[in-house]
């Protein structure tokens, strides 16, 4: 029994696999650098440096349109993680310009991308809401507030998917407390500026009578 037949599929599937793991490890190379821009524009967009943020994400956009050419279809799994941090990126540069959250569409980014992201988003909110409250913008830090409370509470019925979108109960999880910390945190510094108002009502009153 000729063996060639056999031979020469087990040769042309293993040229296949080969490549395949050519692109594998460069999808994860370069995702690793996707990564590193967005969580540099993250923080650039934190400390207020638009200009350098906006070219990291830029930069990084352009680099996700060449690894979705080299993901192709069956390697589309490795887009997540650089996926989700750009979404999570551009979603924090959006709500600091006090613009609309990005959709998905103009991210171009795919489903778990996009879930994951908004979820991550959640803790750099988060971080806003403190700077805000530190420098005495209650109102503005009341309203990052509402907007990472409406982000969990419309994703919280994605907590089903967590077999399909790998992780998204454990960020849900992690979310929920944010809010609720964060809740606790303005609530206190509310009462705290309105014990602070009532003091100075009383200091201006007796000022007034003597």
């Amino acid at each position: 029994m000729s063996k060639d037949k056999f031979m020469k599929s087990l040769e042309i599937i293993a040229k296949e696999l080969d490549m395949k793991i050519s692109r594998r490890e460069n999808l994860l190379k370069e995702s690793r650098a996707a990564i590193a821009l967005s969580s540099r524009a993250i923080v650039n967009i934190h400390t207020g440096k638009k200009t350098e943020s906006e070219k990291e994400l830029m930069q990084n956009n352009d680099l996700l349109i060449d690894l979705r050419k080299i993901a192709e279809e069956d390697l589309k799994r490795y887009l997540i993680p650089p996926e989700t941090e750009y979404a999570e990126a551009m979603i924090l540069r959006a709500i600091s310009a006090d613009e609309d959250i990005p959709s998905q569409e103009i991210l171009k980014v795919g489903n778990e991308g996009y879930i994951l992201g908004l979820l991550d988003a959640v803790g750099e909110i988060k971080r806003m809401v403190y700077d805000n409250l530190r420098k005495g913008e209650v109102t503005r830090a009341s309203d990052l507030f509402e907007l990472m409370e409406e982000i969990y509470t419309r994703l919280s019925p994605y907590a089903v998917y967590d077999h399909i979108i790998q992780g998204v109960r454990r960020k849900l999880d992690v979310s929920r407390i944010l809010v609720e910390n964060t809740r606790a945190a303005i609530t206190e510094e509310v009462r705290r500026m309105e014990f602070l108002k009532g003091m100075t009502s009383v200091a201006n009153k007796q000022s007034k009578n003597e």
